[in-house]
């Protein structure tokens, strides 16, 4: 089974983004109480926590202005280059000024000597909870996405800002009003191009930081940094948000590295159902060498535009459809790495996939521990009753089939659901019907597969309606 993106994504986002990530249990010697004062604000509660600081909700003593402030940890306060690289992301922030990025309000120290800033407190979703709550985004909403994302990248480079830490977590959206409002979090590892003299030995050649999953193949080497560097990271990003997948995935961190270093990058449309237009613009921003990727966002976003575009006119249709989502649920107790519960595991969804395959149905989405296979249902209620009832019957056979699988592992659980909702489809020679399911509510299998372990196929109610 490969590894959860958690074990890997450690630079969690220390912008306030509130009630994405679970908090530790554990007790945190640099915790800040309620009611203390950062300058002009009370604090009033721990809304984010990683390894370079701490964010808590404020408000503003005399205004009542609600905010987030960022805490650098004791630890590291104790060293001027990360005091230093703690003040640069406030005034690589500032320096930007753009309004897909935090607003910073004001930069001060606590008594203790530890650095602190306050800025705009958000509230939303980061992109990575929503892909796991949900499943993958279409084509028009990754442009959603990108379209701020990128204005703000555009405008960092062209001050000599790299963030370099470009990733799903790191990028919030929020609802304003009946607005959606997109903001590019975590510029705590960006890099400045042209330093001042006296910072320049902030980050030097073979200094590696970023997350692995999105890596650039300079930064691994330690090699130097500039904008085609997030260029690449924009390329594993859309490549995550249109499949749910991270384009290279492994066992260990050092094999991800080394997939990023010599393995040719995949196209997204091989993973899920996705536009080849889309292919080119991912294969070209996660080019080896930076010379071969697009030269600026600018000239990336606008290919994304024109390959979104070429999908649009034969997408987008809106259908309903049958799904069964069959998921590997491992006990907390068994060995997850163990050859018996990965063989088992891999059986599995092998057995799901020949069996869907062989009833006609399209596979919208497959991951390392679930995959769903579905079919647009007929407009007229008697042919739609019969193929819904074949659905099922597929879901019955196979549950059957796994229930008498010889790998049977004790400490795994197989859970089988059936369901029926709208879906996104699109014209395809190959799906039954000629129609294939891209996205929709029929691919949230956060909103109707159990969280808990079932036996036997669970019907939703609206399989039963």
């Amino acid at each position: 089974m490969l590894p959860k993106p958690e074990d890997y994504d450690k630079t969690r986002a220390l912008g306030p983004n509130q009630g994405q990530v679970g908090m530790t249990q554990t007790v945190d010697a640099d915790a800040l109480s309620p009611g203390t004062v950062c300058g002009a604000y009370v604090l009033k509660k721990e809304i984010a926590s990683g390894g370079g600081g701490t964010v808590y909700e404020a408000q503003h003593k005399v205004l009542g202005r609600k905010a987030a402030v960022k805490v650098l940890r004791r630890q590291l306060a104790a060293s001027p280059q990360m005091v230093t690289r703690f003040v640069r992301e406030a005034q690589a922030v500032n320096m930007i000024k753009h309004p897909a990025i935090v607003d910073i309000y004001e930069f001060d120290t606590l008594p203790d000597g530890r650095p602190f800033y306050v800025m705009e407190l958000l509230d939303g979703t980061d992109v990575r909870s929503m892909l796991n709550d949900r499943g993958r985004f279409t084509p028009a909403e990754v442009l959603e996405i990108f379209e701020p994302v990128c204005s703000a990248l555009q405008v960092a480079h062209e001050h000599g800002i790299v963030h370099r830490d470009l990733k799903a977590s790191n990028i919030l959206m929020s609802i304003v009003g009946d607005k959606k409002v997109v903001k590019l979090l975590d510029f705590g590892i960006a890099k400045l191009m042209h330093p001042d003299a006296a910072e320049a030995g902030l980050t030097v050649v073979g200094t590696r930081l970023g997350t692995s999953y999105t890596m650039a193949p300079e930064q691994i080497r330690g090699d130097g940094v500039d904008p085609r560097t997030d260029i690449y990271a924009l390329g594993v990003v859309l490549y995550h948000l249109l499949t749910g997948q991270y384009p290279f995935r492994a066992e260990t961190m050092t094999d991800i590295e080394r997939q990023h270093l010599e393995a040719p990058p995949p196209r997204p449309s091989q993973a899920a159902a996705v536009s080849p237009a889309i292919d080119p613009v991912v294969l070209r921003c996660m080019e080896k060498t930076a010379d071969r990727r697009y030269p600026t966002v600018r000239a990336f976003i606008e290919a994304l535009r024109e390959a979104v575009g070429t999908k649009s006119a034969d997408a987008g249709v809106a259908a309903s459809a049958a799904a069964i989502h069959v998921e590997v649920r491992i006990a907390a107790d068994a060995d997850a790495e163990s050859d018996e519960v990965l063989d088992d595991t891999s059986a599995i969804l092998d057995a799901a996939e020949q069996s869907f395959r062989g009833a006609g149905l399209t596979l919208p989405l497959q991951t390392g521990s679930a995959i769903i296979g579905a079919r647009v249902l007929a407009p007229d209620g008697a042919t739609r009753g019969a193929e819904r009832d074949r659905v099922v019957a597929v879901a019955n056979e196979l549950a059957e089939e796994l229930a008498g699988r010889p790998s049977a592992n004790p400490g795994v659980h197989v859970n089988i659901s059936v369901h029926v909702a709208p879906a996104v489809v699109k014209d395809s020679s190959e799906a039954i019907g000629g129609k294939e399911i891209i996205g929709g509510d029929i691919l949230s299998t956060a909103g109707w597969a159990p969280q808990e372990n079932v036996d036997g196929v669970h019907l939703t109610e609206a399989a039963r309606a």
